[in-house]
């Protein structure tokens, strides 16, 4: 059974349900049903038409729902009528339903699990092994989401931005778990670029594919944590490269820069250097300056000061980054970094093991423990 078209039929079912007369959780909820009835049986007894059977059996189980419960007696007057057997309906929601599950009063959390859930016709059980978390727990997140949205149009405008955070945030949650989230996230992105003309879509499934071209070498046989500049560049995935770069350089020619554009255009002069020490820093410090105003945060210019200190050498790095709050993430392991070019190795000793106690996971924490033991170590050793 290909569960990969399962999950892109998703979408337009529940819009199928919606037009019926369905409200958006209960048509969810019918999907969800339908899709575990699919996974017991096509296996033996594959349907003709995939989307008309999973239409026709979610239809059957909201209105099962919508007789079993008094109080929605007045929607179930409204649906009595079965609708005819047939095909089902060319027409696309998807990108109604990804602004849906992205509108801006859901938490980020909640969001990025609707659309997991809604769009990317992920169960509620792999949603939650993704995420290391009981699947009750999820289903209290999705369960919570969808009475917020209770009542919302598939027919309001939507916000195309926070689709596009909520796209990333599911990309950046990593490789765990029985379901693939980066891998998932580029496939979502994949079907909106062909749903919408926004350059920045596009810029943005380009940036997920230059950064995820380098994933094989992320980490050592042994688990380790791997910087970019120690990766072994023969494992980065060029031909998810050359796609990225192809995207980015059709979204870019558009001539409406923004920030997905502008970070996987830095991903792209880092893919492009065929070693460490080739890579074309001074342009990648004007793209942090272009990205800066896009959007002045202190993450941009925490990385900015990497950069510089990359072009114009690790004093210049220093005096960006004493610039930015001390509290910030990462600000102690790039300071860290910097003073160690600069030939203070105590100094850097100590800013490892400060930026280790504060690290957010396992393989950085180990990363940054290890360089401050490294440079305890009398040198020659």
């Amino acid at each position: 059974m290909n569960e990969s078209l399962l999950r892109e039929l998703v979408p337009a079912v529940i819009g199928v349900l919606v037009r019926r007369g369905a409200d958006f959780a209960s048509a969810e909820d019918a999907v969800q049903e339908a899709l575990i009835r699919a996974l017991e049986t096509w296996p033996v007894d594959p349907p003709r038409d995939p989307k008309a059977w999973l239409v026709a059996v979610a239809w059957r189980k909201f209105l099962d729902a919508a007789r079993a419960e008094a109080s929605r007696r007045g929607r179930e007057a409204a649906v009595q009528v079965e609708p005819a057997a047939g095909p089902a309906p060319a027409t696309d929601d998807t990108l109604r339903l990804y602004f849906l599950c992205a509108h801006p009063d859901l938490p980020p959390a909640s969001a990025v699990a609707l659309t997991l859930r809604a769009v990317g016709g992920l169960t509620t059980r792999q949603i939650a092994a993704a995420y290391l978390i009981p699947e009750a727990t999820m289903a209290q997140r999705i369960s919570r989401a969808k009475r917020r949205l209770a009542g919302r149009s598939l027919d309001r405008p939507g916000d195309l931005g926070t689709v596009l955070r909520v796209l990333y945030l599911v990309f950046n949650e990593g490789y765990g778990g029985a379901v693939d989230l980066a891998a998932e996230a580029i496939r979502l992105a994949r079907q909106l670029v062909t749903l919408t003309d926004e350059p920045e879509v596009a810029g943005l499934l380009a940036l997920m594919l230059l950064h995820h071209a380098r994933r094989a070498s992320r980490t050592g046989p042994d688990g380790r944590l791997v910087p970019l500049g120690e990766q072994d560049r023969a494992r980065w995935d060029t031909d998810l490269i050359a796609e990225g770069v192809t995207i980015l350089q059709a979204a870019l020619a558009r001539d409406r820069l923004g920030q997905y554009q502008a970070q996987a255009a830095i991903a792209a002069l880092h893919a492009d250097a065929r070693s460490a020490a080739e890579t074309d820093w001074v342009q990648i410090v004007q793209w942090y300056d272009e990205l800066l105003r896009l959007i002045d945060s202190p993450v941009v210019r925490l990385n900015r000061a990497v950069a510089v200190g990359e072009a114009d050498g690790p004093r210049a790095g220093l005096a960006a980054l004493a610039q930015l709050d001390p509290d910030l993430p990462r600000h102690a392991a790039v300071a860290a970094y910097l003073h160690e070019r600069t030939g203070d190795r105590d100094r850097a000793a100590d800013l490892y093991a400060a930026a280790a106690r504060a690290a957010t996971s396992v393989p950085e924490r180990d990363h940054l423990t290890r360089q401050a033991a490294r440079l305890r170590q009398p040198p020659g050793r």
